[in-house]
């Protein structure tokens, strides 16, 4: 069992839960099934019962599952009048692929703006590999050395409906040269239930500062709670985070010395109340 929307990683994680999953990776001689296909097929049918709301169950029996891939040879469905939409009915936000952009560097590089997805993980780790430490205190208010997959999942794995990440991803500038997309930058906040506020927390690879990516992080970011119609981006930085304080400023926010003399506040109005 599994909550749609799924993707490739958790239509693998659902199959390896299965008592066939042994027998899917090959038995007595036999070659295995082609896992990619199969999890494709789940993510191909959690699709059609995000986005149609009146589909009330789907049968598929039998499905064969080989090397060469699958075939379904059954299928009935199940549709019943709705009152919602297909994604008003999911327990977890579908990917907003409607949030994507594309976006230009000063130097003329050519980057997608996008929410992150949970196989972003390993280019993920790529990324943080890519930090300062000094990047990294800023980031995290402390000295880390690397992260688990644990904190990776937290990371990458979010309910968009609670909070948003944004990457910040090239094509073609892969490390070892085979054209796997990049991440360059990163910024999320996370939304209090009652939508007032939203904290924000940014980070830029550390070879890739200077090109205006900060910014362009930065607006993507206030434009998408301005539009849920938050009220208030709230931040911290610590003090000797200079580059934070000087980006915060030049976006509009009020920066202003914590009790702590270690920490300043930033703090952003989006939107007003309507009595205002």
């Amino acid at each position: 069992m599994a909550l749609p929307p799924l993707n490739m990683g958790l239509a693998r994680e659902l199959i390896s839960r299965t008592r066939v999953s042994k027998l899917l990776e090959g038995f007595g001689g036999q070659p295995g099934a082609d896992i990619d296909k199969l999890c494709l097929a789940l993510v191909q049918l959690s699709q059609i019962v995000t986005d149609i709301g009146e589909v009330a169950g789907v049968d598929l029996n039998p499905v064969l599952a080989g090397e060469a891939g699958v075939m379904v040879i059954g299928a009935r469905m199940r549709v019943a009048r709705s009152e919602v939409s297909g994604p008003e009915r999911l327990a977890f936000r579908a990917y907003p692929s409607e949030l994507e952009e594309c976006v230009t560097l000063r130097d003329g590089r050519k980057l997608l703006l996008r929410p992150i997805r949970p196989e972003d993980e390993p280019a993920h780790y790529e990324f943080f590999s890519h930090l300062s430490p000094e990047d990294l205190r800023y980031r995290f208010f402390g000295i880390v050395r690397e992260l688990s997959h644990q904190e990776m999942a937290k990371l990458t794995q979010i309910d968009y409906e609670r909070e948003m990440a944004f990457i910040a991803t090239t094509e073609g500038r892969g490390e070892g040269g085979d054209g796997t997309p990049v991440t360059l930058g990163e910024v999320r906040a996370a939304g209090k239930p009652d939508n007032n506020s939203a904290e924000f927390a940014i980070i830029i690879r550390s070879d890739g500062k200077g090109l205006g990516l900060g910014t362009i992080l930065m607006d993507k970011i206030i434009r998408y709670c301005r539009a849920r119609g938050t009220k208030w981006l709230t931040g911290q930085a610590l003090l000797d985070n200079q580059g934070m304080q000087g980006l915060a400023k030049k976006m509009g926010f009020s920066v202003r010395k914590d009790a702590d003399d270690e920490v300043v506040e930033m703090k952003l109005q989006l939107n007003a109340d309507e009595k205002e």
